[in-house]
């Protein structure tokens, strides 16, 4: 048996369905390209039938992504698989992934369909999407609540039709380590052809079983594992793929198995996740919380001092985080920013060194020394700033005291306009709400607002996260600066240039439909 455990990741399909509001293209390819060079085998990147910007994504990353092969997920539909096939063909490797329900839960109460007519669904979606690629997953949704005797008949008809990859998902987080590996071990024995497909094993979190299942499961004889960045994803979350690897890694001589993932680029890729999709790391959490290498008791503290591995069985540097720490201030060139960036794992192309440079000296002369989260943060912010985007924050001025109101006053730019606009409210961000809606003309609901620190510190970087109603669409923006009310004020521009991106995109649609219907007249 191969002992390469083929590292799935899903975060850009599974994981995504968890957000409160959609990413954009160009963010889902910013996390695509982070999960290339953390070494994934195969990255599933979107239901390409599911919208219209689902399959732009998909077929984004599809043209980009070189060493990971990227795949779209699909319903035993021929419909659902043929959007695939057109996204991914664009790429020079690609999977198509196609599922259906297996558990009398599923086919009897959500399909209301017989097992052999969903058995012989499954052998059609399997052989339609086998004429487009010869890399073809089937999963039999809710397998671990499935009868191991339908199981063991759905999987080995899956593979006669071409599947070489069959994926065994615990959907609703039920099982428990044991049960898991044992339905696992039955397919070894009981499917005649399973030597002809690789068994993959998808965990839920519902009960805290994802990562210890997914183990049983590789132990068992599964060779891919189904994971997301920080274990985003449906309700409790998915199987985290940073503790899985580094399971692999840590307790490689005992397992015997290995990944090809780059275990450096962990923390870089977990942070980047965090940021985009609004999703806070747990302090707590394993391999890429906060505290994850901190000691706080004194015996502890006495033992690293003595010998790391007391208390440490990894090191911070072998995920990708750094522990030396530069003063860096407004004294400091540009060379110790750029060496300062290489060290906490960031490549060359990560990042404009001009653009860094230039607000990292505007922030070391706010606040005096700069830590390693602030020139993270600055990052993130850099885009928020680009001449390109069509609202852009000129200036702003509030005011606001124990009085009863707070005045904001601001100047937006619009296009190739600036329209100035003053409101009164509650407080700053009030005020500063109102004044937005009446410079760019908008009416939206500002339905959730959360400020944090984004550095060390109390004069470090603010981040203001917030999520826009407009219309029948939620559309999330964030801010980073070291005053929180201007922080608010670029997170709502950053909302209102989805919304503008949005408005564009349907208008393109209108307008092609319109064409389409006059050039119809016209033959």
């Amino acid at each position: 048996m191969n002992n390469q455990v083929i590292v799935f990741d899903t975060t850009l399909r599974d994981g995504e369905q968890a957000l409160a509001s959609s990413l954009s293209v160009h963010e889902k390819l910013q996390i695509a390209l982070s999960i290339e060079q953390l070494g994934v085998d195969v990255m599933e990147v979107g239901f390409p039938v599911s919208s219209p910007g689902d399959f732009e994504s998909v077929q984004t990353i599809a043209r980009t992504v070189k060493n990971s092969r990227v795949c779209a997920l699909a319903r035993a539909v021929e419909a659902d698989i043929q959007a695939c096939a057109d996204s991914l063909k664009v790429a020079d490797q690609f999977r198509i992934h196609t599922f259906i329900s297996t558990s009398d839960i599923h086919v009897l109460q959500k399909l209301r369909r017989e097992f052999s007519d969903v058995e012989q669904m499954a052998i059609n979606a399997v052989k339609f999407a086998r004429r487009f690629t010869d890399d073809v997953e089937f999963s039999c949704e809710d397998a671990g609540r499935t009868s191991i005797d339908n199981l063991c008949r759905m999987v080995e008809s899956a593979i006669n039709a071409g599947a070489t990859t069959v994926n065994i998902p615990d959907t609703v987080g039920y099982t428990l380590p044991n049960e898991f590996s044992s339905i696992v071990e039955q397919l070894l024995n009981r499917v005649p052809n399973i030597d002809k497909a690789i068994i993959s094993v998808h965990c839920h979190n519902d009960l805290g079983m994802a990562v210890a299942n997914s183990m049983s499961a590789i132990e068992a004889g599964a060779r891919q594992v189904e994971c997301t960045i920080n274990g985003i994803g449906e309700r409790a979350g998915n199987c985290s793929l940073e503790e899985i690897a580094m399971i692999l890694q840590t307790r490689q001589k005992m397992l015997g198995l290995h990944t090809n993932i780059n275990h450096k680029e962990i923390a870089k890729t977990s942070k980047l996740v965090s940021e985009l999709c609004n999703m806070p790391v747990q302090p707590n959490k394993a391999i890429v919380g906060s505290n994850a290498f901190s000691h706080s008791s004194g015996i502890h503290q006495d033992g690293m001092l003595k010998a790391s591995n007391t208390y440490e069985i990894m090191t911070p540097e072998s995920v990708g985080i750094c522990k030396t720490k530069l003063n860096l201030t407004s004294r400091s060139g540009r060379h110790v920013i750029k060496h300062r960036m290489e060290s906490l794992g960031y490549n060359d192309t990560d990042f404009d060194l001009d653009k860094l440079y230039q607000d990292f000296l505007a922030l070391a002369d706010k606040k005096g020394q700069v830590f390693d989260d602030d020139l993270e943060a600055l990052i993130f912010n850099i885009n928020q700033q680009s001449n390109s985007a069509f609202y852009r924050l000129n200036t702003l001025n509030v005011q606001c005291g124990t009085g009863r109101f707070a005045t904001a006053s601001i100047d937006i730019a619009i296009g190739n306009e600036s329209q100035i606009s003053s409101a009164t409210g509650n407080g700053p961000v009030d005020a500063l709400i109102k004044a937005v809606k009446d410079a760019v003309g908008i009416e939206f609901k500002v339905e959730d607002y959360k400020i944090s620190n984004k550095g060390s510190g109390g004069d470090g970087l603010g981040k203001a996260a917030l999520e826009i109603v407009w219309g029948d669409r939620r559309f999330h923006g964030y801010g980073i600066e070291t005053d929180v009310v201007k922080a608010s004020a670029l997170a709502l521009v950053d909302a209102l240039n989805s919304i503008h991106l949005s408005r564009t995109v349907t208008q393109l649609k209108i307008n092609q439909q319109q064409l389409n219907k006059d050039l119809a007249c016209y033959v």
